[in-house]
């Protein structure tokens, strides 16, 4: 079982705001579920996901996050610009429910509309997560993966100094293996090689 979950029940706290130089990351407004409905929509947003989504099955997705935060205490955080108080999509901590290799883990993911592309704030975001993740719910390991292609996600990933292994990239089990989206490049970051280039 992964060290990094199993670390998290002792020290789990739920944070309802996290803030960064420009973002703000915070629980979830109803408000919300339009714009995000619509960043689900996007096809270039959605381009590393099988499919676009419905505003039926975004507004799900929202439920999902919900209750992961009710469950676990953290989740994907609502992300808004601090400038203008705007939604731009999630970025935070989740477990996956599929079981694979690696599982159980906590992974750190994040969603921004495409509008919002090449200003860093998925980075900015992120660090601040991968922060709160490690000194405030005790973490050990976190780890993020998408399919090879997603240049984008994994500048991210390696900007957060998460590492990757070819050896541990691996078929998503939710998917088939003949489908397009099935590989998946695995990133980890430990807790004890974070805390070293502090």
């Amino acid at each position: 079982m992964s060290k990094g979950l199993l670390a998290i029940t002792p020290r789990c706290t739920l944070a309802t705001e996290i803030r960064t130089e420009r973002l703000v990351l915070r629980s979830w407004r109803a408000e919300d579920r339009t714009p995000f409905a619509r960043l689900n929509a996007d096809s270039q947003v959605m381009e590393f996901m099988p499919r676009e989504l419905s505003v039926k099955e975004s507004d799900a997705f929202v439920d999902r996050i919900e209750e992961h935060f009710r469950q676990h205490g953290f989740g994907l955080y609502a992300a808004e610009l601090r400038s203008r108080g705007e939604f731009i999509g999630f970025i935070g901590l989740h477990i996956p429910a599929f079981q694979t290799e690696f599982t159980p883990c906590v992974e750190i993911g994040w969603r921004l509309a495409s509008s919002y592309w090449g200003q860093g704030l998925a980075t900015e975001g992120a660090q601040a997560i991968v922060g709160y993740g490690f000194e405030q719910l005790g973490l050990q390991e976190i780890v993020s993966f998408t399919v090879p292609a997603n240049l984008r996600s994994r500048r991210v990933m390696e900007k957060l100094d998460m590492k990757r292994n070819p050896a541990e990239d691996f078929n998503h089990p939710r998917l088939r293996p003949d489908h397009r989206l099935s590989r998946h490049v695995l990133y980890r970051l430990r807790h004890s090689d974070w805390s070293v280039k502090r």
